[in-house]
């Protein structure tokens, strides 16, 4: 049985995010977490029995923060809060956007600032370990105050609200799942709901999905341009390391030793071969193109490893007497990751999609057939498969503006600037997806030029990427839809497993 993840609200990373979101790991709640979670929980209720305005637990919110409630209300107005906030619209939310919003909302509770009570957290972490998904509906954040509706929609299944949604999509009464499971309807306590949801959970999930997902985007990009290299019959003295050192730029050095070892040993590489006059840049450039894809995931891993252990709360509790209300909950800084790790995935499809125009175009693929095709004009070969990678190309040049660019103020103006990180996530998450065919349809392509270049044979690691490739994709022989085919291998690139066997005979 695997070990359960002790959750602290302090040691979280982005590998046991995954293991919990994605392979549904399971978690507990450290006792190292108890002490600062019973004593925050003890501010709390000493604060509500004085009768002190704390804003959250006293007062009402955002744009009535002014209100005073009393403390007989305090309660009733937790439950209210979660009520009139869930009013979010849209698709639900992927599962594993969900689970990711489940251990990082009881991560952040866990670290003891936030004044809930412990088996509110541990009930989080029920919800995780008995493969409970909220319904959470995609539209409603800003990004600002939290991500409150979707928070607020997660939050209700708590109190046997809202609705869950079972492996088949189907959505099911949150209470009708509690009877099933005997599980007791919780009765928020002061401040519990605006704890809930007051965070950034959402734009953390999206960032850290994102994150792993370019990780392994990048990798399957580096093994379909150097097929592409091979394919094409590229000229490896672009790839000198010296270049690299000269240009003062790790990343461009790191991409090019990567490319050299997959074409290790081709026989059809340029160099001291047939001269073609100086490469293409889509050939030329690729350390230069996918090291600033490095580097905006250089970027985003920055700003969310220590989001993942971060307090994004409103109000803070320090100590035993302390309320401090500040702005921990704002996700500009999520948000400008997402949009920037946007246009750097952006470029790996955009720069993948050229090769791939190359590699059919019969005036620029050094001797391949038109289209690739059986015989051209009966047949038309992967004509429409470049169709395929221009027209997703073209929509992530619209899902690339920045959705933190525009602010729409909230709450009667009280939020006045607020940073659209939720949707910058949510088009994220689809642009990731349309990158991963477009570098599939490279992938597919040059393994069929490769076929074209026999008796010659590429280097070993391209070697080993093209007997992955037939694994899911026959050759073609004759004309039949690609879709399965693009389908199979983007596939294996989202879950890893073409890159994992290209690793195993050359590791890059």
């Amino acid at each position: 049985m695997t070990e359960a993840l002790a959750v602290d609200g302090r040691s979280l990373t982005l590998d046991q995010f995954i293991e919990v979101s994605r392979a549904g790991r399971p978690v507990a709640l450290a006792e190292s977490a108890w002490p600062g979670i019973d004593a925050s929980r003890k501010a709390v209720e000493q604060a509500v029995r004085a009768g002190r305005p704390v804003y959250g637990i006293t007062t009402g919110f955002g744009g009535l923060s002014h209100q005073v409630i009393p403390a007989t209300e305090t309660r009733a107005l937790q439950l209210s809060l979660l009520r009139s906030h869930a009013s979010g619209t849209g698709h639900a939310l992927p599962a594993e956007v969900v689970r990711g919003m489940l251990l990082l909302r009881a991560n952040a509770l866990s670290r003891g600032h936030s004044g809930v009570r412990r088996e509110l957290v541990e009930r989080l972490l029920e919800f995780l370990n008995q493969g409970l998904v909220p319904y959470v509906p995609e539209q409603g954040s800003v990004g600002a105050s939290g991500d409150l509706a979707p928070l607020a929609h997660l939050s209700l299944t708590l109190i046997g609200e809202g609705e869950f949604v079972t492996s088949a999509g189907h959505r099911v009464p949150a209470a009708e799942i509690h009877r099933q499971l005997g599980l007791k309807r919780l009765e928020l306590a002061e401040k519990e709901g605006v704890a809930l949801i007051n965070g950034t959970s959402l734009m953390t999930s999206y960032l850290a999905l994102s994150v792993a997902d370019g990780r392994e985007l990048l990798a399957a990009a580096e093994v379909a341009a150097a097929l592409s290299f091979d394919a094409l019959r590229g000229d490896p003295t672009s790839l000198d390391d010296r270049l690299g050192t000269l240009r003062n730029l790790p990343e461009q050095r790191a991409v090019a030793e990567a490319v050299r070892r997959l074409i290790h040993g081709s026989q059809l590489v340029a160099a001291g071969g047939e001269w073609h006059g100086q490469d293409p840049y889509t050939l030329r450039c690729i350390p230069q193109v996918l090291a600033a894809t490095c580097q905006g995931l250089e970027y985003a891993e920055r700003v969310l490893t220590p989001e993942l252990n971060a307090i994004s709360d409103n109000p803070v509790v320090f100590g035993t007497d302390d309320f401090v209300s500040g702005g921990n909950f704002h996700g500009q800084t999520l948000a400008l990751a997402l949009d920037t790790l946007a246009l750097a995935l952006h470029y790996l499809g955009a720069f993948a999609e050229r090769r791939v125009a190359r590699l059919v175009n019969p005036a620029l693929n050094r001797g391949l057939p038109a289209f690739l095709a059986p015989t051209p004009g009966r047949s038309s070969g992967f004509m429409i498969p470049q169709y395929l990678a221009a027209a997703l190309v073209n929509e992530n040049q619209s899902l690339i503006h920045p959705a933190s660019a525009a602010s729409l103020p909230t709450s009667a103006d009280q939020e006045d600037f607020v940073s659209m990180g939720a949707w910058a996530g949510a088009k994220l998450r689809r642009l990731i997806v349309n990158v991963q065919r477009i570098v599939a349809v490279e992938w597919i392509v040059a393994g069929q030029a490769l076929e074209h270049r026999r008796p010659l044979t590429g280097g070993a690691g391209t070697g080993a990427a093209w007997q992955a490739l037939r694994k899911h994709v026959a050759a073609w022989s004759e004309d039949r839809s690609s879709t399965t085919d693009i389908e199979r291998i983007a596939a294996g690139i989202a879950d890893g497993t073409l890159v994992r066997s290209v690793r195993a005979v050359v590791p890059f």
